[in-house]
């Protein structure tokens, strides 16, 4: 189960003061699946008004319904094959979003179980939380305990101009539990709780 104050801890660092975003990459798709567009853009070096339209598609996933339109999964035991997406998002949340060919693999795998009669974005925030100890009082300390490196994936409608609806689609990687990293988990987003969309959810875990 997902603790819902764990996810609200990290969007509150999802502010244009309290930003925790370095990189944004992706690609724009067709209503084929295929990539029509990439971009890969330092996220600091942003005007104010892409900052603040990233941070609301990036945020939608950690403050979505917590254990209802997010959910925890566990990757399969075992190693990671070496074309996984286990192992992409292992290597882009410890890297960051620099190397395009990777970001270009993980949008061309995911768009695989990704089915939107439209064309959609497929958008990829690399972010560093440094995690503040806590005291007995449970209030914030400045030692930190860990930095906790992340990437969140929101895939969502775009009209012609590029202009993103709310995302249908996502995920945290690695999971934040227990104020802490688990690589062995990720969160996924569905925007229907009721029908999550179990292709994108067997794609990403590779079953």
């Amino acid at each position: 189960m997902i603790n819902r104050e764990d996810m609200l801890e990290l969007t509150r660092r999802m502010t244009l003061s309290r930003n925790c975003f370095y990189r944004v990459a992706g690609a724009y798709m067709d209503p084929e699946g295929y990539i029509d567009n990439t971009f890969n853009a330092n996220f600091r070096n942003m005007g104010t008004h892409d900052k603040n339209v990233n941070l609301e598609l990036a945020k939608t996933i950690p403050f979505s319904k917590t254990n209802q339109q997010l959910r925890s999964y566990e990757f399969p035991k075992g190693d990671m094959a070496y074309d996984s997406i286990h192992k992409l998002v292992m290597a882009l949340s410890q890297y960051g979003l620099k190397d395009d060919l990777l970001v270009q693999t993980l949008c061309e795998q995911l768009a695989e179980a990704i089915h939107i009669p439209q064309e959609y974005g497929i958008f990829i925030y690399h972010g560093l939380y440094d995690v503040p100890r806590k005291g007995s009082d449970n209030e914030e300390q400045g030692e930190s305990e860990e930095v906790f490196q992340f990437i969140i994936c929101a895939v969502a409608r775009v009209d012609k101009d590029y202009n993103a609806e709310k995302p249908e689609l996502g995920f945290l990687f690695p999971a934040f539990e227990n104020r802490s990293s688990d690589p062995s988990r990720i969160d996924i987003y569905c925007i229907d709780p009721e029908n999550p969309d179990m292709g994108f959810v067997k794609k990403i875990l590779g079953k």
